[in-house]
């Protein structure tokens, strides 16, 4: 996109008057979206976005300014607006010497979605519309949606670092509605990876299609959720949402740095039960979280959080660690040219334990079985967390019984991570994500294995 040495002038001249760090993030991202309702295709659409973003950082100043123009006049305009920007004086020449970084891909691509005819893709709409309708008579509405996206980054500072990345994902998604004696019921189902469109080689889109009928239709007959305090268990893929949001904020650095943590100052302490381990890692092969480098240069890695119960690290971003005199994590993340990097998630799951998703079910006499978590919210500072459940069951005598509708998961995340007392050995990883933090979203992944927590609070409607 830009040459070494156009970068290294852009540079030099961000720091002339004395700041002591400037980055340059640039990137050349296309992408393709297409969407189906009521059986009918209602668009597709194609788009390019190009452009870079200049940080520029003197003392305890950020000086930030982005351009559509990369050339580099345009570059070096926005280079002088981000150094005026953080300006504290000091004047003099500083040489910039930029050392490319060695290639780290951890997916291989093999058809790119760009090389692929719109007319292919919106075929699969079709394909699921028609599956998720002839499941079962009840279905009254489908609505689904293909995208793909293939994003070329660069990324230069003034410590030499200038590496680069291609991140492709490709993402399905669809919702059925049911009608019946309790009114309509909606089952949702998605699938997104970094890879290309070899992965409709695999992936089964009509099954997809017909689980989100199956959930629409079997909330027909479903029982309002029960209140009150209870065991619950959660399947496998469907929960890591929970440890995304009531645990792996927690463990960003800067939320930790601002003290707006509950997990402030307690590396090395134990904060879970001992058959938890949970890690962040932004080079799982073909995940929605994954990538080469992350969006400061540094190379994408595997991170343990938490190992057999104890705290051992937090994620950073480069600067912040930096300052710390200790190694980055690989965590420093952007939603585009136009946005600060920040501390973030990749793709956070819980490692596997020791037993079976049967013993975890027959060992439980009462409670909640949790297929599908939906959406919530947490208070980082306190881990207080509610999340709906899109698809959760009765466990009675040891069995999963009746559907339930309309409930919640009401808890803390540090005592869900303490009363987690049955892992199971079934790891999977759930739905592609985004995650959203100080107005930006990045996509993320998470996962875990089938897990018990002993007493969690359900919110439900029935009497």
């Amino acid at each position: 996109m830009i040459d070494a040495d156009v970068l290294e002038r852009v540079l030099a001249g961000a720091v002339r008057t004395g700041a002591e760090f400037a980055e340059v993030y640039a990137e050349d991202k296309s992408s393709t979206s297409a969407g189906l309702d009521d059986g009918r295709i209602e668009q597709v659409t194609s788009g390019r976005d190009r452009g870079a973003g200049i940080r520029v950082i003197a003392g305890d100043t950020t000086g930030f300014a982005h351009t559509s123009d990369l050339s580099e006049a345009g570059l070096a305009t926005a280079a002088a607006a981000a150094a005026a920007a953080a300006a504290h004086g000091g004047g003099g020449i500083r040489t910039v010497s930029l050392t490319q970084s060695p290639s780290h891909r951890p997916n291989t691509i093999v058809h790119q979605p760009d090389s692929i005819a719109k007319a292919r893709k919106v075929e699969l709409l079709q394909r699921m519309n028609d599956a998720a309708r002839t499941y079962g008579p009840e279905i009254v509405q489908v609505s689904a949606g293909y995208g793909d996206s293939s994003k070329r980054t660069l990324i230069a500072n003034t410590d030499g670092v200038l590496a680069d990345d291609e991140i492709v994902r490709t993402l399905l998604r669809i919702s059925a509605v049911a009608d019946g004696d309790t009114g309509m019921q909606t089952g949702y189902q998605s699938m997104g990876h970094t890879v290309g469109f070899e992965i409709f080689d695999t992936v089964d889109v009509e099954e997809l299609a017909r689980d989100a009928a199956r959930q629409a239709i079997t909330k027909l007959q479903a029982r309002p959720a029960p209140s009150g305090a209870m065991p619950v268990v959660i399947k496998n893929g469907s929960g890591g949402v929970l440890f995304h949001e009531a645990c792996g904020h927690g463990l960003e650095a800067d939320l930790v740095a601002k003290e707006s943590s509950v997990y402030a100052g307690k590396v090395g302490e134990l904060v879970a039960n001992p058959l938890v381990t949970l890690v962040d890692d932004g080079t799982m092969v073909g995940e929605w979280g994954t990538l080469g480098y992350d969006d400061e240069g540094h190379i994408t890695q595997r991170n343990t959080l938490i190992e057999d119960g104890i705290l051992t690290d937090y994620m950073w971003d480069f600067l912040r660690a930096r300052k710390e005199g200790r190694a980055g994590s690989g965590n420093g993340r952007r939603q585009s040219y136009q946005h600060l990097p920040m501390v973030r998630m990749t793709n956070t799951f819980v490692l596997d334990g020791p037993d079976t998703p049967d013993d975890i079910i027959a060992s439980t006499p009462n409670g909640v079985y949790v297929a599908k978590l939906g959406g919530g919210s947490v208070n980082t500072a306190t881990g207080d967390f509610v999340f709906g459940m899109t698809e959760a069951y009765l466990i009675e005598d040891g069995k999963i019984t009746e559907p339930l509708r309309e409930g919640n998961l009401i808890g803390n995340g540090p005592k869900v991570l303490q009363d987690i007392d049955m892992l199971a050995n079934d790891f999977a990883m759930g739905n592609p994500g985004t995650c959203g933090k100080d107005g930006q979203g990045v996509p993320v992944g998470d996962g875990q294995p089938t897990l018990r927590v002993k007493e969690l609070t359900i919110g439900g409607t029935a009497a």
